[in-house]
């Protein structure tokens, strides 16, 4: 294969960028600072050596895990058989530019690597060959894919409306996936397929050189692998999860499957990539993608990082790095009560984080309340008593939980119940009546900007739990379709700022990008109360008429949440209106009080202003993104993101300004009515 010149062409290139100022603000040290090529060369063992889990051909540490496990694994594999591989035709391809569908090409292509991956791992446990065919079938079936990648991605190869271009492969988030996948099958499964065929093998070698290993040396225009970043720090934006995503991947797939000719060039190329990504990171340590996306951003990153220390024996490795330590905290301070977490953009209310996964996390970096954190998941979780719930990844993140399973048990579960939490890179607060305790009120609120990836028009919203349940919510995301990052975006309902618990001024709302942000940020804390102020007028384009806007919003603890906007409007043309989502029942009764009641806990919390100049209605927001199923009952329900969050609808209580003022304080309260009974 002729890739020694195109390998040298684009490491050469790449060296160009090594040489621009970009540099970590958070205390990073980059690991090409660390790590020369010729260190890589002689740390990284070759393939034959490298045995990080038990294979067929050396079944040693296979019976430390739990016989349960091993056991739903060879059950779930059953009812496969005889293993159907549903085709993925061009027609289905095409659905995401001609409708704008992306689920259902998704589901079948998912299902494909699900179905594979729990096959290849009942074999390895089983080893009688039972599974082999089907295993051999979803092999050649993937292999013979045009793109092993998405069609909301094809923007990748120039043109999002076509079909994929074979000639020209591009790496998206699912190609990578696919390659490691493949990857951990030929390193799990090799012998046995070996004796059905040479020939497969070497097709999953040759199609993961072709589609990954040297697109990946050719190209350095990908914006996630971040090195236009690195060469205009200044003018470019930085590289979202999609960096230690597909870098986690390639490097599990070049340590398994590389050539000589490519697999240390492609190891140190990654190690480069992944820099970009967290060299401009905030060193809080916060995802402004929000706590949904943690796990493939933070927790991609580990993943690159534990590859990376066990294939070279411990000499290739970020341990020392306290930076890291703020990135695992990061999902620990965003949580609220199980199974909620701090969401804001495209991140849900409602998140289950891989036990597993933050368990790593914290032994990686020491952090004896990240291991606790990820045994009180697995606990809620079930997680190690039967098939773990891999969708993405599934045998890289499944063969990492299968070996750290026995450790993951005996350690005593812990909730992360902080008392207050700021972080000052992202702008967001979180504070809790007590430390150590969900009960009564538990407020966030951010500051920011409007040019966040995964971005809504939020700057400025802010949430409301009490006792652990919701009261005033973040809607999050609806199901992604093809208008979900397209110019159209900020046309979905739950982008908008005035679906947000946020004011609409002059009929105006919020709108994207950097430049609309707050400004004269405070943040406060003490035992009484904690609270965060900022001016949003800048959040807002001028035709809003804003002169200033000061918005506090506060926690008094085991009290209620204030709520504080002080305005000065240059014109005033449209009533103002004050917007508030809850997935509570509204009443609004006759003195202008609104009533949230909340049956399923039996109580109810009073949404009010002191001022006789707002008039509340309420709207019902019907949800219904995804698709419609019918349930053997006969019941319609539907798979959408959002809808499996909240169901069916949300509330929005609007307060409308009744008369023409524009200059004056509205204040609001949230409280309790009555105590639970």
């Amino acid at each position: 294969m002729r890739v020694g010149r195109i390998v040298l062409m684009g490491y050469w290139i790449l060296c160009l960028f090594m040489q621009n100022g970009a540099r970590a603000q958070n205390g990073w040290q980059p690991l090409e600072q660390s790590y020369s090529l010729s260190d890589v060369q002689h740390a990284i063992q070759s393939t034959a050596h490298w045995h990080p889990y038990p294979n067929v051909a050396d079944t040693a540490g296979l019976y430390r895990i739990p016989v349960a496990i091993r056991q739903a694994y060879i059950h779930a594999a059953e009812k496969f058989l005889p293993a159907s591989w549903d085709s993925l035709p061009a027609s289905l391809f095409l659905e995401f530019s001609e409708n704008g569908n992306r689920s259902h090409y998704e589901a079948i292509s998912f299902h494909r690597r699900e179905q594979l991956a729990t096959l290849v791992l009942a074999e390895l446990f089983e080893r009688k060959k039972r599974f082999i065919n089907d295993i051999v079938n979803g092999i050649w079936a993937i292999c013979e894919e045009s793109f092993w990648g998405v069609p909301a991605h094809m923007y990748l190869q120039g043109n999002p409306h076509e079909l994929p271009d074979v000639a020209h492969p591009v790496i998206d988030l699912f190609a990578a996936e696919t390659a490691q996948e493949l990857a951990w099958t030929y390193y799990l499964l090799k012998p046995e397929l070996d004796a059905v065929s040479p020939l497969i093998a070497q097709r999953i070698q040759y199609e993961t050189v072709r589609r990954i290993f040297i697109p990946y040396m050719q190209h350095d225009d990908w914006g996630y692998l971040g090195f236009r970043w690195r060469a205009h720090p200044q003018t470019t934006e930085r590289v979202n999860n999609w960096n230690p995503w597909i870098n986690s991947n390639v490097l599990a797939a070049a340590l398994l499957l590389a050539p000589d000719s490519l697999r240390m060039r492609v190891i140190y190329k990654t190690m480069q990539s992944i820099d970009n990504f967290v060299m401009p990171y905030p060193a809080d340590g916060g995802s402004d993608e929000g706590p949904e996306y943690w796990d493939r951003a933070a927790g991609a990153l580990l993943d690159y990082l534990e590859l990376l220390s066990s294939a070279s024996n411990g000499k290739l490795h970020a341990w020392h790095q306290p930076f890291l330590h703020n990135m695992g905290r990061y999902i620990c301070k965003m949580y609220i009560s199980y199974p909620y977490f701090v969401n804001y953009g495209d991140a849900d209310a409602k998140y289950h984080p891989d036990p597993a996964l933050v368990y790593r996390f914290g032994k990686y970096t020491g952090d004896s309340l990240l291991m606790q954190f990820g045994a009180y998941l697995a606990g809620k979780e079930h997680f190690g008593e039967t098939l773990l719930p891999y969708r993405f990844g599934v045998l890289n993140r499944a063969l990492f939980a299968l070996t750290i399973l026995p450790e993951l048990s005996s350690i005593p579960p812990r909730e992360p119940l902080f008392r207050d939490v700021w972080l000052p890179d992202l702008q967001i607060m979180v504070a809790r009546s007590d430390s150590g305790s969900v009960h009564s009120f538990y407020l966030a609120a951010q500051a920011g900007n409007n040019g966040k990836s995964h971005n809504h028009n939020d700057v400025g919203n802010f949430i409301v739990y009490v006792d652990g349940h919701p009261v005033l919510v973040d809607a999050g995301a609806q199901t992604y379709t093809a208008a979900t990052f397209s110019s159209q975006r900020y046309q979905i309902w739950n982008n908008q700022s005035s679906y947000h618990n946020l004011p609409e001024i002059n009929g105006v709302m919020q709108q994207a990008g950097k430049q609309f942000r707050v400004t004269d940020v405070h943040y406060f804390a003490d035992a009484q109360q904690a609270r965060l102020s900022m001016d949003i007028a800048h959040a807002y384009p001028d035709s809003a008429g804003i002169d200033r806007w000061r918005r506090t919003v506060a926690l008094i603890r085991n009290q209620c949440v204030k709520l504080t906007d002080a305005y000065r409007l240059r014109y005033w043309k449209a009533p103002m209106i004050e917007n508030f989502l809850t997935p509570l029942r509204p009443v609004v009764a006759s003195d202008g009080r609104v009533y949230l009641q909340d049956t399923v806990h039996k109580q109810s919390f009073v949404l009010e202003t002191s001022s006789r100049e707002f008039r509340p209605v309420v709207d019902t927001i019907r949800i219904q993104d995804g698709d419609a199923v019918q349930l053997p009952s006969g019941k319609i329900t539907r798979n959408g993101r959002m809808y499996h969050i909240w169901g069916d609808h949300l509330y929005r209580v609007r307060f409308i300004q009744q008369g023409k003022q524009m200059q004056g304080q509205v204040v609001f309260l949230i409280t309790r009515l009555e105590s639970k009974r």
